[in-house]
């Protein structure tokens, strides 16, 4: 019996022991520096790379101007069509991301909801945050659910916090986090108020940024086809090698070029114009 309890008691002082000693072995947030890395992580993408991005655009850069030349025989248009299939995956990227926010902010002021009861029920934050896991909106329970693992493993609750402002890469959820963050650390009688309120302000943003996106849908989406109308007219073109060759030219070659500058240019213009207003990650 006494040789059970000394070896009790030295495992449980190894525990202790390993515990100070021992290197960490949480998940630590991702350094994400640049354009790409932050577009990525909006738009949930974490276990893509940013050189696999670039690889995957060259290749399709390169596979799409191969296609084009063997059609056309007509170097210019191939490299042109290249170029648009090379811009393709990061269109994506940011089309995904810009989804992805938007599903977001639809869908934090039922999250906040949850959370305020959780707390006014008398849940600690952590159990709280792990309970949306479970009883969140659908988009969120991902990062939530790793959130509550993070914490049953480590039990460090600011470093699981910096790790769900990673998975979420959404700029409420940093607010939400960090209001977390100090009602923890210096107490916060209000915090429920401050929930219900922060609730409150998003449903009213949502709602008043839905209606704006709804009315300016229709000249977006005007803007895309009559930029995308000229190059499709050229691709049919380029089934035709008597008419397609002559932009092999250097008249042809001005042609092209100033047609692809000016539909860049009028594109950024109509889309800075018309966009609305991005809150930005600033409490990262």
């Amino acid at each position: 019996m006494g040789a059970l309890v000394g070896l009790g008691v030295g495992v449980g002082l190894l525990l202790v022991w390993s515990a100070f000693t021992m290197p960490r072995t949480s998940r630590a947030p991702r350094d994400r520096t640049g354009w790409l890395a932050n577009r990525l992580g909006e738009a949930g993408m974490n276990n893509v790379s940013g050189p696999g991005v670039v690889l995957l655009s060259l290749a399709l850069g390169a596979a799409a101007a191969l296609m084009v030349q063997v059609v056309s025989g007509t170097p210019p248009v191939a490299l042109a069509f290249g170029a648009m299939a090379a811009y393709l995956p990061f269109a994506v990227v940011t089309a995904r991301a810009r989804r992805r926010l938007r599903e977001f902010a639809e869908v934090w002021p039922e999250a906040v909801d949850n959370l305020a009861s959780a707390v006014r029920a008398g849940m600690s934050l952590p159990d709280a945050l792990a309970a949306l896991a479970v009883r969140g909106p659908e988009p969120l329970r991902p990062a939530f659910d790793g959130f509550a693992l993070d914490y049953q493993v480590t039990g460090r609750f600011g470093e699981c916090l910096d790790r769900l402002k990673d998975e979420l890469a959404d700029p409420v959820g940093d607010r939400v986090v960090e209001g977390l963050r100090i009602a923890r650390e210096v107490g916060g009688g209000e915090l429920g108020r401050l929930l219900r309120n922060l609730s409150g302000y998003l449903r009213d943003d949502a709602r008043t940024r839905s209606e704006m996106e709804s009315r300016q849908a229709w000249t977006v989406n005007g803007a895309r086809l009559a930029v995308a109308a000229p190059w499709l007219v050229l691709l049919i073109m380029s089934f035709q090698s008597d008419v397609i060759h002559r932009y092999a030219s250097p008249a042809g070659v001005v042609v092209l070029a100033v047609g692809a500058a000016l539909c860049v240019a009028a594109y950024w213009l109509m889309m800075r114009i018309g966009r609305l207003p991005v809150e930005r990650r600033i409490l990262r």
